[in-house]
């Protein structure tokens, strides 16, 4: 493969200004991070320390491999809701190395109002599920949770994919023969004591750790039987008597290293067989991003200068440079790993979208992964666009897209517009992991034309009313809906609403990409026929 000639040029005044903008996003973007993270209120890890228990992010980094990363999903999850009081949705979840295993963790917070449910944590629960499911990835549950939070109860329980889509999700895991883990630090009530009780080993912490349907204020109200959450449901009366849990432990410290144990017994998982060689760093480096990524998302960028900065030695072989040039398309190398990237340099075409559809299909039939890296105004319109097929050829692209075996990941970079995010693999289709860069917004369409359309709707009910506004307060209405329509469609309210995995730094986005890729490699993939492709 050929190496990349990149035309960037890092001494420019357009990369120094992007560079300066890009910086001071990086910094809002670790700032919010690291108050998601760390940021409790005194009381609460008071109360924690006073019932010897450690905060989640401590168990972690003690279950972990010393030196290993941890690619954390969605730590900005909820960051817009709840008045900002729930973060990370109370649930912290991502991908490690346990004993030289990799393993999704999934971790309560009970830091955050006892581990209590929310909406948004059961939907970020259920999303980590699916993870596992996709990726045959064993678990490991960090249970330590109050239950679900009562005044929010419709938003949680009753629908598809609420709290019962996470013990469906675990009997499918278990059904398949992936392994979980759970360690029970506190309270497991209700639905949630299910959560340990799918588990293939259930380890329980004695004088914290708890497993009820119903705990003892609830009992006595049923029944008017007292008795203690230990004599109800702790761990001597699970291990001992029930048989609902396999293990006692005295501490979390020796429950999380029992955790190592049972983990360490897993047999090592054997990656599917690509096409693969000696890994090789970038030739450019990838912090050149910054100077890259424009400071308007309005601005287009040449995404070969993005691909240059994530694959290995910058070699890219391109498939079809001369036709539809505002899609990219070719295979490259990815940690030694063969991939297929497909990225936006404009609006979709016709014959942008008959490549990236004959790219795929390649892509399906060699067995080769897909990245997509989306910067997509949508598809074109326009009466001679129609009369040319272009829904015709977008359908194409959704048709194959969609039925794709391969793993599919994808990276918002900047713009997600329209019909455009679907046929780039947005969220509705199912890709293995879903990232966003700070930058990046996704709505049905553009800020400004949005805001105009919505602004002109305005205008015309309030004439109809007989009201014709001065243009000081049409520019108002406008610079109302402008804001609101911008902040609904940033990556920061993208990745509270749990429409992707997380926000990531530009700069990580190779090393994102080569943990999620190695994890994709757990589960084997075929080749798929398409739906019926409109000719």
């Amino acid at each position: 493969m050929r190496r990349i000639k990149s035309s960037i040029d890092p001494q420019s005044s357009e990369f120094r200004t992007f560079q300066r903008q890009n910086h001071k996003r990086m910094d809002t973007l670790h700032k919010s991070q690291q108050k998601a993270r760390f940021d409790r209120p005194e009381r609460d890890i008071k109360r924690l320390r006073a019932q010897k228990k450690l905060l989640v992010r401590e168990r972690i980094d003690l279950l972990l491999d010393p030196g290993t990363p941890f690619l954390e999903l969605s730590t900005l999850a909820a960051n817009m809701a709840y008045d900002g009081k729930v973060p990370s949705a109370g649930v912290v979840s991502g991908v490690g190395i346990v004993s030289g295993r990799e393993i999704l963790i999934m971790a309560s917070d009970s830091s955050i109002k006892g581990g209590a449910w929310y909406p948004l944590t059961v939907k970020k629960m259920v999303r980590t599920l699916d993870i596992a499911i996709e990726n045959h990835l064993p678990m490991v549950h960090l249970v330590d949770a109050a239950g679900a939070f009562l005044p929010l109860q419709s938003g949680l329980f009753p629908d598809r994919h609420m709290a019962g889509r996470m013990f469906r999700n675990q009997c499918i895991l278990s059904a398949k023969g992936v392994k979980q883990v759970a360690l029970v630090l506190g309270h497991s009530t209700a639905g949630g004591a299910y959560v340990p009780t799918l588990c293939d080993y259930s380890i329980m912490v004695r004088g914290t750790g708890g497993v009820f349907l119903g705990g003892p204020p609830l009992v006595k109200a049923a029944t008017g039987e007292e008795v203690t959450a230990d004599e109800l449901g702790g761990a001597d009366v699970h291990t001992r008597i029930s048989g609902t849990a396999d293990y006692a432990v005295d501490s979390e410290a020796e429950g999380l290293a029992l955790v190592r144990e049972i983990v360490g017994t897993f047999p090592r998982e054997t990656k599917v067989a690509v096409e693969r060689r000696e890994p090789e760093e970038p030739f450019y480096d990838p912090r050149e991003l910054y100077g890259i990524i424009p400071d308007d998302v309005q601005k287009q960028f040449d995404m070969i200068d993005v691909i240059a900065r994530i694959v290995d030695g910058s070699r890219f072989h391109e498939f079809k440079p001369d036709y539809g040039k505002t899609i990219v398309c070719g295979f490259a190398f990815l940690y030694g790993w063969k991939v297929g990237i497909i990225g936006n340099n404009g609006v979709l075409f016709s014959d942008s979208a008959q490549k990236s559809t004959q790219f795929m299909q390649l892509c399906n039939r060699d067995r080769v992964p897909i990245i997509f890296l989306q910067n997509i105004t949508g598809f074109m319109i326009g009466k001679g666009y129609e009369h040319g097929g272009i829904t015709k050829d977008g359908a194409k692209m959704l048709m194959v897209q969609a039925n794709l075996d391969v793993p599919k990941l994808t990276i918002m970079t900047n713009g997600s517009f329209g019909a455009g995010n679907y046929a780039m693999c947005g969220r509705a289709f199912d890709a293995r992991f879903l990232f966003s860069w700070p930058n990046s917004q996704i709505s049905v369409m553009g800020m400004q034309q949005a805001a105009k359309t919505l602004t002109q709707i305005r205008l015309k009910a309030l004439q109809r009313q007989g009201k014709n506004l001065p243009e000081e307060e049409v520019q108002k209405i406008y610079d109302n809906i402008a804001q609101d329509y911008l902040e609904r469609s940033s990556a920061y309210y993208s990745t509270s609403e749990l429409w992707d995995d997380g926000i990531i730094d530009p700069a990580d986005t190779r090393k994102v990409l080569g943990i999620c890729l190695s994890v994709a490699l757990n589960r084997e993939f075929k080749e798929t026929p398409n739906g019926i492709l409109r000719i």
